[in-house]
């Protein structure tokens, strides 16, 4: 099993935790605050990028690294499911076909093409060190012709993803490792079309992989059989983004079954709405374990925080546990002002961090 991919902007320790930067920016944080919570790489979202702020300025502002100012790994995610929740939404807005996927989201002036090439030459173009295949993506209920139709699609894409970023790789000088290719293995909640898309794009032959398709029931529930039975599809040699997983305890469950890559807007979004992360005992006393009730949640709104001189969670060392009490959070909260939301993304980012690094201490353990 993998433990570290070594990437043009420097190596990256697994498994690893990536905070959405969807328009090159992590919301309510700077490249600065990211690095202080201990986040590695980011990643961000060809088809949000490509509408704003668009390819051409993007270049124009030297690539996602340096107009984020940011210098560590950036993955780009292909933007497939982007467009298929979209075009699934709002199908008057756009439509997939085997050539690919066109859209034009509401409010926009211009109509949008994404093809399997198309989203390769992006990705290469932005600077991106892991590069994802465009996929057509599904839903787990999604009807068994649906699937079938979503697996012969997906494998189509990559083949021709492959020989576009071959192409392309081998027109671009470069002085660093070139940018790795990751496929997307989709067949929904059938198992058979799993193993199916599998061993398909085993043998177009990438650098890694992810899971498509969302990974949560209708309940909200991990579909664990399904994650668990498409990694073991997947050589241990190979790395695996669970793509779309961000809640604690499915990181954790997903990091077990051998996923080494997550990436969610969860962490960040809960801490923008006063919901933190909070180890529910030191996590660097011996003897803690990401088992049982090992974290809970805490909510600035609420009243009992008011005089709180404390730290958020127990032992935790990020910027703002270390500079600021619970009960200052929970007043910035009430009065609505924006350092609360820079203090909270901070402090849940680093439980994220913190988290990702005892699971790689406990794979150390285990062998």
């Amino acid at each position: 099993m993998a433990k570290s991919l070594t990437l043009n902007h420097g190596p990256l320790a697994l498994p690893v935790f990536l905070p959405d930067a969807t328009f090159g920016t992590v919301r309510a944080v700077d490249s600065r605050d990211l690095v202080e919570a201990g986040i590695t790489a980011l990643v961000m979202n060809v088809f949000h990028l490509m509408q704003r702020p668009g390819t051409s300025t993007i270049a124009a502002l030297g690539g996602l690294h340096r107009m984020a100012a940011w210098d560590r790994p950036i993955v780009t995610d292909s933007g497939g499911f982007q467009a298929y929740s979209l075009i699934r939404n709002h199908p008057k807005q756009g439509r997939i076909s085997d050539q690919g996927l066109v859209f034009q989201p509401e409010g926009a002036e211009r109509r949008f093409q994404l093809t399997p090439e198309k989203s390769i030459q992006l990705q290469l173009s932005y600077g991106a060190d892991i590069v994802i295949c465009l996929d057509d993506c599904t839903h787990v209920d999604d009807s068994p012709a649906e699937q079938r139709r979503s697996v012969e699609r997906t494998i189509r894409w990559a083949r021709r993803c492959r020989t576009e970023f071959d192409r392309q790789v081998a027109q671009q000088k470069r002085s660093g490792p070139p940018p790795l290719l990751f496929a997307v293995v989709q067949g929904g909640g059938d198992l058979a079309l799993r193993a199916e898309c599998a061993a398909a794009l085993l043998e177009i032959g990438f650098d890694g992989f992810g899971f498509g398709g969302w990974p949560l029931d209708a309940q909200g529930q991990l579909l664990s059989e399904i994650l668990a039975f498409t990694r073991e599809q997947i050589p241990a040699q190979f790395p695996m983004h669970a793509l779309g997983v961000g809640h604690p305890a499915s990181v954790v469950a997903c990091a077990r079954m051998g996923y080494d890559i997550f990436d969610s807007a969860l962490p960040t979004r809960d801490a923008r709405q006063g919901r933190l992360l909070a180890f529910t005992a030191d996590p660097q006393r011996p003897g803690f374990r990401l088992t049982g009730e090992w974290f809970s949640y805490v909510y600035l709104a609420d009243r009992k925080h008011i005089k709180a001189d404390t730290p958020i969670s127990p032992g935790c060392t990020c910027f703002t546990c270390r500079h600021y009490s619970l009960g200052y959070l929970h007043h910035l909260h009430k009065l609505g002002e924006t350092l609360a939301l820079r203090l909270a993304t901070i402090h849940n980012l680093h439980v994220m961090a913190q988290v990702m690094a005892l699971i790689r201490q406990e794979r150390s353990a285990t062998g």
